[in-house]
């Protein structure tokens, strides 16, 4: 009598639809949930919302309307007031509906790589995988351990700047922060829409604090009539009051990330370049690093539109260094020691980035000459690191 092995008995079908049901039961409950963590994000949107549907009824109603006794005031105040109402109204409105920009296809992996990726155990394989996914891409940042900069949630090469969100789930062009009041990443998309919210909902405080100043002490002297624009004319005072003092302290601190070219995160975390860490390594100075925010028409600068330089991918950096037997390098790098020859690979930059640098010679030239001089194009040492 032979023994063999007996092969297991399938699942009776009533464990299976059981099984089935949980997960169901499982999935269904995650989907409810994300809808409402969706939901929860739009609090302090709509909080700020009431707050300015409140302030325009008690500025214009109360104040302007019932208060202000003399009609020139009246009609300076309603229109100053509605001017800067409008433009932080548009630019709020923009920081909040633009749409963070995401990595172009040429920084996803190919559906070939992403297979070998998951296939190879890590180490020299997943490198190779990923020096012939990166060797073509401008990047020049790297992580703490000099490896290139690669999400495995998105499965793609992170371009420089760019940060994985974990709010979103995307990785995102030039992240600055994940910003609650506008239920949003801000971004290259729409960094210019934030700045201007910010600068114009200071303004539209300020100018509410200092044509409210004036009733806001009679209310404390009892110079106002009992009614109850009183109450809204202090309020009102102290809100503006209060909501300027935040608003200029965050406003500055933008202002002088945009001088310096940096993004919050950057501030926190240096990028670290292939051979070093330099807080200061896309700053190109102060005229070049604000045109890269606000774009080259001044026309454009006050205004909610979109008119930054760049697609967001690639930004030019003051450490692209040339092999010494070249030209020398373009106007605005600042060239380093003559010791070290190519520091970081000569990868073309964007065109609507390029004409930051004032040299006549392309960046696409600088590669070919550099290729042709045998001088290393591929980033060294690529390892694969989860980094968000």
């Amino acid at each position: 009598m032979r023994c063999g092995k007996m092969a297991a008995a399938p699942p009776p079908p009533a464990a299976a639809a059981g099984a089935a049901a949980a997960a169901g039961a499982a999935s269904g409950w995650g989907g409810v949930r994300r809808r409402c963590q969706r939901l929860l994000y739009w609090v302090p949107v709509l909080f700020i919302s009431s707050i300015l549907c409140w302030s325009y009824y008690a500025y214009v109603t109360q104040l302007c309307l019932l208060t202000m006794t003399n009609i020139g005031e009246k009609v300076v105040c309603l229109v100053a007031y509605h001017i800067f109402f409008m433009l932080f109204v548009w630019s709020y409105w923009k920081t909040i509906f633009t749409l963070p920009m995401n990595p172009s296809k040429e920084f996803h992996l190919s559906y070939s790589d992403k297979e070998s990726l998951e296939r190879e155990p890590r180490g020299e394989s997943q490198q190779e995988v990923l020096r012939r996914a990166a060797k073509d891409l401008p990047i020049y940042t790297r992580t703490m351990s000099g490896a290139i900069r690669y999400c495995d949630r998105c499965h793609l090469v992170k371009p420089d700047r760019c940060h994985h969100c974990s709010v979103c789930d995307k990785c995102i062009l030039k992240m600055d922060h994940h910003c609650p009041w506008v239920n949003n990443c801000v971004g290259f998309s729409n960094y210019k829409f934030f700045l201007l919210f910010l600068a114009y909902s200071l303004l539209y405080c300020l100018f509410i604090a200092a044509t409210d100043l004036q009733y806001f002490i009679k209310f404390w002297t009892n110079g106002l009539p009992d009614t109850q624009a009183k109450f809204h004319i202090m309020f009102l005072f102290f809100a503006a009051a209060m909501f300027s003092v935040s608003l200029s302290s965050l406003f500055g601190y933008h202002c002088w990330l945009v001088s310096k070219n940096k993004s919050t995160l950057e501030v926190f975390r240096a990028p670290i370049f292939r051979h070093r860490t330099d807080k200061n390594g896309f700053s190109l100075g102060f005229s070049k690093n604000l045109r890269q925010v606000f774009g080259d028409e001044k026309k454009y600068w006050l205004l909610p539109v979109f008119s930054s330089l760049g697609d967001g991918c690639s930004f030019p950096t003051c450490l692209v260094n040339q092999d010494p037997e070249q030209a020398s390098t373009p106007g605005g790098l600042n060239s380093t020691s003559k010791n070290e020859s190519l520091l970081f690979p000569a990868k073309p930059l964007r065109d609507s980035q390029s004409h930051l640098l004032t040299d006549t010679q392309s960046w696409s030239d600088i590669s070919a000459k550099a290729e042709k001089g045998k001088i290393g194009m591929s980033n060294p040492a690529l390892t694969m690191e989860n980094e968000t």
